[in-house]
């Protein structure tokens, strides 16, 4: 029995010692293994009760469970210690000091282009409009034919146009947003009033005014009895909102394939209000759009009578309105994606 008593007072001591060596809890689950696992000194003491006297195992077997409580309680109070260190560790690596001014995080806000597209939205709708959206890569004939451009138009060239390879010349990246007046010609009857916003492409090289991609705002308007009068009406109320309440505008007349008569719209510039400047090139007008009465062939293509409705349409780059209502010298910077330039027009919408 003396013997026993050593080997668990031995195991004891060993394991008290082990455990007072680790260093993190890690070192100290290896700890917890080797002084009570199956193979610790402690289990193979406990093993050699079964040769002793019964009447000493009582004995023995509470000294062995105080042995083992004893070192559940120094691994206990181990672990205790390293979570207080590690949450101490952490709080002074994570913690954040209140009394230190906060980081400002700068607001975002919509980019120009958004802004004067959703102004002119905003304005069209006011004046009963629906909007009409639709694909980037359009049909042919959607794109030209049904808009009365025939095959030989200058429009229709690779060099003007991009086609879709393996499409051959019948499917095309959009040129304008006029296919979705067709298409909605198409789904609907008269009485029809549709704005038609979108980005379009072009082969045209790129300068201080030209993009080959760009956004455009189209309109169209198709009931019994509307003129050029109402085109006119409808334009100048348009102007005025956007651009200022005593504008003055004109029309001269144009040719678009698609509407016949044809015209250009113009308003007085805004900066000098006629008299001639950087602006206005000194010409005192501004041409913001082409517009005109829907053709008769555009309005029999979608099985509509010319003979009972007619309509207009109109045609304006949002890119062109921005730069002009804001002093934009060249359009290529709204696409710089410069913060200190794009900056300057938070709160404009």
């Amino acid at each position: 029995m003396s013997e026993l008593r050593q080997r668990l007072e031995d195991a004891h001591s060993a394991g008290l010692a082990t455990i007072a060596q680790t260093t993190d809890l890690k070192s100290l689950e290896d700890a917890r293994v080797r002084v009570l696992g199956r193979k610790s000194a402690l289990s193979l003491a406990r093993q050699g009760m079964k040769d002793i006297a019964p009447e000493e195992r009582r004995d023995v077997g509470q000294l062995a469970n105080s042995i083992s409580s004893d070192l559940e309680a120094a691994l206990e109070a181990k672990r205790a210690g390293f979570a207080a260190a590690e949450t101490k560790e952490r709080w002074q690596r994570e913690r954040i000091d209140v009394t230190l001014p906060g980081v400002q995080v700068p607001n975002g806000s919509l980019h120009l282009l958004t802004q004067v597209l959703w102004q002119i939205i905003d304005i069209f709708i006011g004046l009963g409009y629906k909007v009409a959206e639709g694909p980037d890569v359009e049909y042919s004939r959607l794109n030209f034919d049904a808009l009365n451009t025939p095959y030989e138009h200058p429009s229709r060239s690779p060099i003007d146009t991009f086609y879709i390879a393996g499409q051959g010349e019948d499917v095309c990246l959009r040129s304008q947003t006029s296919p979705m007046q067709i298409r909605a010609m198409e789904a609907s009857e008269p009485p029809l009033y549709v704005i038609c916003p979108g980005r379009v492409y072009r082969r045209d090289t790129v300068d201080a005014t030209h993009t080959s991609q760009f956004f455009q705002m189209e309109g169209l308007a198709v009931e019994e009895g509307l003129t050029m009068a109402d085109l006119k009406g409808t334009l100048e109320i348009f102007a005025r909102e956007l651009f200022g309440k005593e504008l003055d505008v004109r029309l001269r007349p144009h040719f678009f394939p698609f509407t016949e008569p044809s015209a250009e719209m113009d308003v007085r510039c805004f900066v000098c209000k006629g008299a001639g400047c950087r602006t206005c090139k000194g010409e005192g007008w501004i041409e913001i759009l082409g517009c005109g009465m829907v053709h008769p062939k555009v309005l029999e293509g979608v099985g509509y009578d010319p003979e009972k409705v007619s309509g207009f349409a109109f045609g304006m780059g949002i890119e062109r309105i921005a730069a002009l209502s804001n002093g934009i010298a060249d359009i290529r910077i709204l696409y710089d994606n410069d913060l200190r330039f794009a900056s300057q027009f938070k709160g404009l919408a």
